[in-house]
């Protein structure tokens, strides 16, 4: 029986592998229109600390060949370590309107909200662009919004995003899942059910459609709040998109202990935010269910080999063709240890409701809210 159970799910594991590589060809072919008109944007820029190569993050933004827009900063305190770099940049380019903005500590949980909430109060414009301070652009990404916001009833853009490691080990690991196991989630969402989600590095919005979702202050205690962002703005009937703009999430270097929390921190608010959909997630781990099958029936090992190939054709179909990644190619040897250690912590995620987030601790809500541990 157990034998049976394990080749059903790994049966289900390989129909994923395919239904990947679907999705990956019906993403590259939907391009949009060129952009008629160009109107002005508003990004928005929440800043804690200097973060590894925060000043070349933001230039990037700053190099946007676009005809109107300007750049808010948001950090807590006036000795914030960023400030000095904002400063250069915005004294490099004089041309571009930008301003900063100290928040104070914030009144609830999700300190990344409150930053968005008081810059949002603040920016002219109507089309707003959310971007994490560990975020590359190129210099083309307000252009491609503006031609993603012609299509009918836009209200959400987010950006699949080919994460960069830092010098670690462990950072190279998490980007080869991000590129590869991460996305293609993503993509098998969007192609079974349109996107109903966000994911956070890079959004953007109208002015309308947040105002429609009850604004940033619905989402102040949410510790994923891009995903219930998209999740309110598809519901209220506004198309939420995939964009075709590929972004660079520079996710820097950790010690063994500090990426492990970071990814159980991850895993165990994707639980709460989508129940359902996380135990579905099963099936995008085909190599340790193949495994653990070959471990009951020894036999039958050609079925660990040819899970293997409907592994590698996934990870190609979103590593290679969607975010032109060379990090998975070069290092096609440590994907079977990332899916075993990503299938470690998708058990791991069950158990416990507690998370670090920038040296505090956290107790996970049920329905996806957090609030600081006592």
């Amino acid at each position: 029986m157990l034998a049976l159970v394990l080749l059903g799910l790994v049966a289900g594991s390989l129909v994923y592998c395919v239904l990947t590589v679907i999705a990956a060809q019906n993403y590259c072919a939907a391009r949009p229109e060129p952009a008629e008109t160009f109107p002005p944007m508003s990004i928005l820029k929440p800043l804690a600390g200097a973060d590894l190569d925060l000043e070349e993050n933001l230039r990037t933004f700053f190099e946007q060949k676009y005809p109107s827009f300007e750049l808010l900063f948001a950090v807590r305190a006036p000795d914030d370590p960023a400030i000095p770099i904002v400063e250069r940049l915005r004294t490099a380019f004089p041309a571009i309107p930008s301003r900063l903005i100290v928040t104070g500590e914030p009144p609830y949980p999700n300190a990344k909200v409150y930053s968005l909430e008081r810059m949002f109060a603040a920016a002219r414009y109507d089309l707003l662009v959310m971007a994490d301070s560990d975020v590359r652009v190129t210099p083309d990404l307000l252009v491609t919004f503006a031609a993603e916001f012609q299509q009918p009833k836009s209200g959400l853009l987010t950006c699949p995003y080919r994460a960069v490691p830092g010098p670690s080990f462990w950072s190279k690991l998490e980007a080869i899942g991000l590129n590869t196991e991460f996305l293609s989630g993503v993509l098998v969402a969007r192609l079974l059910d349109g996107m109903q989600f966000a994911v956070g590095p890079t959004i953007a919005a109208r002015r309308e459609t947040l105002a429609d979702i009850g604004g940033f202050h619905v989402l102040k205690d949410y510790l994923a709040e891009d995903f219930v962002m998209g999740k309110l703005a598809a519901e209220l009937g506004w198309r939420v998109i995939l964009s075709s703009c590929i972004i660079e999430h520079h996710i820097g270097t950790q010690p063994f202990g500090a990426n492990l929390k970071h990814r159980l921190r991850w895993n165990r608010s994707t639980r709460r935010s989508r129940p359902l959909g996380y135990i579905g997630q099963l099936f995008t781990h085909p190599l340790p269910l193949a495994l653990l099958f070959c471990m009951v029936v020894p036999d039958w090992w050609p079925v660990l080999a040819v899970t293997a190939g409907f592994r590698a054709l996934a990870a190609r179909a979103t590593a290679h063709r969607v975010l032109g990644d060379r990090l998975t190619p070069e290092n096609w040897w440590l994907v079977p240890l990332q899916d075993a250690a990503s299938f470690v912590l998708w058990l791991a995620a069950f158990f416990g409701n507690t998370i670090l987030w920038r040296g505090r601790k956290y107790r996970l809500l049920r329905d996806g809210r957090f609030h600081p541990a006592a």
